[in-house]
């Protein structure tokens, strides 16, 4: 498909650069099948959903991926993208024409990383120098990867570290939040079990990739970039469980829903999953894990609002794009969200 169907204007200012307080308090935009688009809060969602759902979470845990550091007398920027062993990570380059292999970069607290080998995708491999575990000296150097557009417009602070996870975040290997379950919190996850809503995690670690720009003209020309995720024995069965008894799975982000539907076979059932997925889904792909998504809203010409599209519709996802622009809705990572249920 031409990506520039996937094209929209979105006004500036209703990019968020903070989150809602208290994070249950956002907005929320329901696309429920054929009924009319409803504007609802977050902490509306236990009235929403019905009895024997279920929702599913990604509990991966953003590291501080976003180091500056010098290479002599150049300056070098690295973003932390997918973790190949103990010591050593993928890493997206800026100013990479001043780097070469072999060369050593110096980071802030004293931390050192060799550039291994450039990729062909144009990314490095850094391997880090000492003893201390990666995440330790990542602490002392790095920073939160806040995305591009909000990063472009105020520096990072303390509050992002924070602000930044969700309730939960437990695994370490994220490059960028699954910002979905962002607008979680404990009294949210109170009212969801007095409404009988289940809930589940799974682990899908989001790659930098994510916010990279869709550059090519056709969908069948665009590469994702791979990344590392997980679903056990024990979870798969209770997700299967759930349809079994007609309940609903429904995932919370992107990435929760890329990982069940990478485990999912063309019978329908989920099925455990340890590995890299790169799955890229555009409107014609038939949905088999999953029954509904809430997520945040994606950049025009993305793979996100894609996905998205092709889980509702194209058509569709224009007019609930639109309605979210006319109403003011806030969009991206700390913005306002969707709950996207199709009809089935």
């Amino acid at each position: 498909m031409r990506v520039d169907l996937f094209d929209f204007e979105l006004p500036p200012e209703l990019i968020a650069l903070r989150p809602a307080r208290p994070r249950d308090s956002a907005r929320l935009l329901v696309a429920d099948g054929a009924r009319p688009l409803c504007d609802m809060v977050v902490r509306d969602l236990p009235g929403v959903l019905r009895k024997g759902d279920v929702l599913v979470f990604n509990d991966t845990r953003v590291i501080p991926a976003q180091l500056e550091g010098v290479r002599g007398q150049a300056r070098i920027g690295a973003t932390l993208h997918k973790r190949l062993d103990l010591r050593r990570w993928q890493a997206f380059i800026r100013n990479a024409k001043r780097l070469k292999q072999g060369d050593a970069i110096a980071f802030p607290g004293d931390v050192t990383a060799i550039a291994e080998e450039r990729l062909d995708d144009g990314s490095w491999t850094l391997a880090f120098a000492g003893d201390e575990p990666v995440e330790v000296l990542l602490e002392r150097a790095g920073r939160m990867p806040l995305p591009p557009y909000i990063a472009s417009k105020r520096p990072t602070d303390e509050a992002d570290r924070a602000d930044y996870q969700t309730i939960f975040a437990e695994k370490d290997g994220a490059v960028a939040a699954p910002t979905a379950a962002l607008h979680f919190t404990p009294d949210l996850l109170a009212a969801l079990d007095a409404a009988g809503i289940g809930r589940e995690t799974l682990t899908l670690h989001v790659g930098a990739g994510t916010f990279l720009p869709v550059k090519v003209d056709d969908t069948a020309d665009h590469r994702m970039h791979a990344e590392w995720g997980r679903i056990d024995q024990a979870t798969a069965d209770r997700l299967n469980a759930v349809h079994a008894a007609g309940g609903r799975i429904i995932a919370v982000g992107t990435t929760s829903l890329r990982l069940i539907e990478s485990a999912t076979g063309e019978d329908g059932i989920i099925r455990p999953f340890e590995g890299d997925t790169a799955i890229f889904i555009t409107p014609g792909y038939r949905f088999r894990g999953i029954d509904g998504l809430m997520t945040n809203f994606h950049l025009p010409k993305s793979t996100l609002f894609m996905l998205v599209s092709a889980l509702m519709g194209l058509e569709k996802m224009q007019a609930v794009y639109a309605h979210a622009i006319e109403h003011g809705y806030r969009f991206y990572s700390y913005g306002d969200s969707s709950l996207l249920l199709p009809e089935r």
